[in-house]
């Protein structure tokens, strides 16, 4: 039974120790990571993985996330490809997940895995899920803290407001620094494949549509409960709009024209204007180069919603 509330925690030893008590008795958690805030489960309990679905309204045919302490822990769940390797290597800890081969006989529940072959890892840099991670000594699935297809939260008062009720307990570690969701590579044979654009630029092959490998592939996904209009240079009159650059509008994702900026504060602006009193959301245009791929590409999914 889902608790009646939720309680939010600053991040703190404490904190931790309370976040590990719960997971440990089979509960699920969100965490603040440095991509968005994480709905963290035991990924070797069935049942607790199930709270995790239940939570979120998502479909078991959507794969999550499980977050590892480190390269050994992460070696033991999945067979490495140099290529794999030479990545997590370079990028971990930090905002990539690698898709990889499931090695037979781990202790990973099914439903984490969606019933595929493969699983996907990454290895998270916030002090927060590493505290975490080394508290429960288990591999941890954790996919946005946010109702399903929902717009993902950086902020502990946007889990609150996705999942207040439905959990009983949110750590608050401040703003997400990164503000997307881990990029994705598939390193399953053959080219690596990109499932999914994120903070980091991976040369890897973007993958065609078709069976659903990873989180964030779903055509529909990151939506606000408004209709959302993409390319946007001036804001009709129900609509909050969201500007970038030149286009002021009614906040800027970055006034400078800064992407690290715009994607810090992506999630957060699509929240502010989802609460606003107008009717609908606008986005003023954002470049497709560097970073800018995957802030379109969160674009592209939000307003595929409607």
């Amino acid at each position: 039974m889902a608790p009646a509330t939720t309680k939010i925690l600053p991040f703190n030893d404490p904190a931790i120790a309370e976040a590990a008590r719960l997971i440990l008795a089979g509960e699920i958690v969100a965490m603040p990571t440095e991509t968005v805030y994480g709905l963290a489960a035991d990924a070797t309990s069935a049942d607790a993985v199930a709270k995790i679905y239940a939570a979120k309204g998502r479909p078991n045919f959507n794969p999550l996330i499980v977050h590892v302490a480190d390269l050994a822990e992460a070696e033991a769940l999945a067979e490495f490809s140099d290529e794999a390797r030479a990545l997590a290597l370079a990028h971990w800890p930090g905002p990539l997940t690698l898709v990889m081969p499931l090695r037979g006989g781990t202790a990973i529940a099914a439903l984490v895995t969606a019933g595929l072959g493969t699983i996907g890892l990454r290895i998270p840099a916030h002090p927060a899920m590493q505290a975490l991670l080394r508290a429960c000594g288990r591999p941890l699935a954790a996919p946005s803290a946010n109702a399903s297809g929902s717009i993902s939260p950086t902020r502990a008062d946007h889990v609150q407001r996705s999942l207040g009720g439905r959990i009983p307990l949110i750590i608050d570690g401040g703003p997400s620094e990164r503000g997307l969701e881990s990029t994705i590579v598939a390193a399953t044979g053959g080219r690596l494949r990109l499932l999914r654009p994120g903070p980091l630029n991976i040369p890897a092959q973007l993958a065609s549509g078709g069976m659903i490998e990873a989180p964030g592939m779903l055509a529909s996904h990151y939506a606000p409960a408004k209709p959302l209009r993409l390319g946007a240079t001036t804001a009709q009159a129900d609509e909050y709009l969201i500007g970038f650059g030149a286009v002021a509008g009614d906040s800027s994702l970055s006034a400078s024209g800064d992407l690290n900026e715009a994607a810090a504060r992506l999630f957060d602006l699509l929240h502010r204007a989802d609460l606003s009193t107008q009717a609908r959301i606008a986005v003023a245009p954002v470049p497709t180069d560097g970073l800018g791929e995957a802030i379109n590409d969160r674009l592209r999914r939000a307003a595929a919603a409607r």
